[in-house]
Formats: structure tokens, sequence, C-alpha cells
């Protein structure tokens, strides 16, 4: 498995093999023994997995707050997604900073999202499926998030913004400015 950091700390891209012949391929998306180098001491509790079925469909950005907060280890095994994640870490010298990885069917890579992070993703192909591990689960009375346009954060999405596909929910979401963290940089969690 190729491992590339990325420049928010803890947070990588990931790359597993593929070995393909007539039949189709094959592929070990997930070794605990090599996922060590990334994360040690991780534990996943959850798989999830959704599908878009357009293009310009953005869910985020979100996280779930402690003590639920959740790492994740996000892949889109079909289509094509722009995968965003923002740090929430008090303390962080990248603090308020995000990056964008295209992940997609064809480049196979890998995001390891570790908790302290916002996370959204914006499909750029119709029919794109997402999955994803996390480190905790699913607790609906944590669940928070940061509005997907805040001015603060200016993340650059592929499409304009009135051609946009979000929930309800996501149109609610608070801004960056008013968010108080209660993630630490020194205290960092799986």
């Amino acid at each position: 498995m190729q491992i590339e950091e990325l420049p928010l700390s803890g947070a990588f891209v990931l790359t597993p093999k593929r070995f393909g012949d007539e039949r189709g391929f094959f592929s070990e998306t997930y070794n605990q023994r090599a996922f060590e180098a990334v994360a040690p001491g991780t534990v996943f509790v959850q798989d999830n997995h959704s599908l878009s079925a357009e293009a310009g469909v953005l869910r985020g950005l979100h996280f779930q707050l402690p003590p639920h907060a959740q790492g994740k280890l996000v892949r889109v095994p079909k289509g094509r997604v722009l995968d965003v994640i923002v740090d929430l870490r008090s303390g962080s010298p990248t603090y308020g900073e995000h990056v964008g990885v295209e992940l997609s069917g064809e480049n196979w890579k890998q995001m390891w999202v570790p908790a302290g992070f916002a996370h959204a993703f914006c499909t750029l192909e119709p029919a794109t499926e997402f999955c994803y591990k996390v480190t905790s689960l699913y607790a609906p009375e944590a669940d928070s998030g940061i509005a997907f346009d805040d001015p603060d954060l200016a993340i650059e999405w592929p499409f304009p913004k009135d051609q946009l596909i979000l929930s309800e929910k996501d149109t609610q979401l608070q801004s960056f400015r008013d968010f108080q963290s209660p993630f630490s940089y020194r205290e960092e969690t799986q």
C-alpha cells in the first residue's frame, strides 16, 4: 500500500495495490497491520456505504463531537468525488485550513481523516458510491457540522453553489466563526 502524508498533520492518502487480469481485479482495501503505520491503535467499529445518484451532490462538512468523535477511512469504489477535510483541532498549526483530494474508482485512493477534522465530499459523476470505516458508532446527540460555503474556509467546490445538491440538514450548519472547538491538537483521538 502506498502512503502519502497530507499537509494537515495526521491525515493521509493511502492507495492499495490492485491486481487485474481479463476477469477483473483483486485489491486488499484494508489491512490492520499496514494501517498501524498511519494510525496506531485505531479500531474501526462501523462501515458505511452511500450512493449519490447525480453529480454535484455535496455531503458535509460533518463530524461528531467528543466523546463520540470519529476517525474515518474513506474511499470511492465507483465514480469520483472531491473529498475535503478541515482541521478543527485547537492549537494545530493548520487550524481552519482545508485540503481536497480526488478519490475515484479509477485512482483507488483512500483518505484517512482523523478525529478532529470536518469532512465533506462532492460527487463529480452520477452514480457515485462512497464507503467509509469509522472509529466510533454514530451518535445523533454528537452529530455536528460546519457550513460547506463558509466564507472563512473559502473552499472551492467543483460546481457553482446553485448547482450543488444538498440535504436540508446540510443547508443549516453553523459557521466556522461560531464553532467552539472541543478538539485539541495535543489530545488527538483516533
